[in-house]
């Protein structure tokens, strides 16, 4: 790797930390009359109307290439029309479905446990991707790697509870995130299958997702809830809230995928990890939250157990 992709790649990945890292401080600074459900659907809508053009420019640069390059022809045919295959055409339509209810969990989680403990707790992809990548995909994990995952749960467990002072308490919020944790990281690796096979291209994944999963949440919106409340989107300044959301997550998958170009996931893991600083200081700076000495212990615990799983995966590839 040249040292200017990995300055690239640590450029793309530090602005996709505070992207990423604000994501649950904006969910729970939204005003309550705004639900989870719709809040889910339009900011996917935005996120979809974002991802559109990329999507189109991505087609149009693959025909342009198969058109010059008759080596990159048949591989650039597959993915221009890989979507059309009866398993690919399921694996969208399990997207949009997932889709359309992990972002209404992660709203939920984020209002019942606050910024701070939502970021901590979706840093258990990463065990939880070691384990479907074990499961479905045949990856090996090393002893090491299982320790670690669970010096990982250690870390979130402490700061969540606060030393342990509130381990009696339920933390329906946080079984909320780990659940939809599960879900997305599970269809994740279900769609890497797509991406190994290179019959469908991670532009494109993203565009059908959220174009899909919004018109879920809309068609289900509109069937069981009142048509006027569709009016919340545009009243009281309530849809630069969408916007916002909207634009940060879109933008912060785009950074994700650019990272991954130019620096191994290994080192993008890591480097995304850092997240609940930035969710800790923006919440405690806009919402109040207040970032105590477990919350730090256990941040620093988490990431150095990314770090270690990360570098255990690397050796043994």
């Amino acid at each position: 790797m040249s040292e200017y992709n990995l300055r690239k790649g640590l450029i793309f990945g530090i602005v996709g930390i505070f992207l990423i890292g604000l994501q649950p401080v904006i969910a729970n600074i939204r005003p309550l009359t705004i639900d989870p459900i719709i809040f889910a659907a339009f900011s996917g809508l935005i996120e979809a109307i974002l991802f559109c053009p990329i999507y189109f420019l991505e087609r149009k640069k693959l025909k342009r290439e198969s058109n010059l390059d008759d080596a990159k022809s048949y591989k650039n045919g597959i993915l221009l029309n890989g979507w059309k295959q009866k398993r690919n055409i399921l694996v969208f339509i399990l997207i949009g479905i997932t889709f359309s209810v992990v972002p209404v969990m992660l709203f939920i989680g984020y209002q019942l446990t606050g910024a701070i403990n939502s970021s901590l707790a979706l840093k258990s992809e990463i065990v939880v991707a070691l384990f479907f990548g074990f499961i479905l995909l045949k990856e090996k994990i090393s002893i090491l790697q299982v320790i670690f995952c669970g010096l990982l749960f250690f870390g979130l467990f402490l700061a969540i509870t606060e030393g342990f002072r509130y381990v009696v308490k339920f933390d329906m919020g946080v079984l909320i995130l780990i659940s939809s944790v599960v879900l997305f990281t599970l269809v994740h690796t279900i769609t890497k299958a797509g991406f190994d096979r290179s019959e469908i291209f991670p532009t494109q994944v993203v565009f059908i997702r959220t174009l899909l999963s919004s018109f879920i949440l809309i068609i289900f919106y509109a069937i069981f809830f009142p048509i006027d409340n569709f009016l919340i989107v545009i009243t009281d300044n309530n849809l630069s809230f969408f916007l916002i959301m909207g634009i940060d997550y879109g933008l912060s998958l785009y950074v994700w995928y650019k990272t991954l170009t130019y620096i191994e996931i290994g080192k993008a893991a890591i480097v995304i990890s850092f997240t609940p600083i930035i969710s800790a200081f923006f919440s405690f700076i806009l919402l109040g939250e207040t970032f105590t000495i477990f919350h730090l212990i256990g941040t620093v615990i988490v990431i150095f157990s990314i770090l270690m799983i990360v570098r255990k995966k690397k050796d043994i590839h």
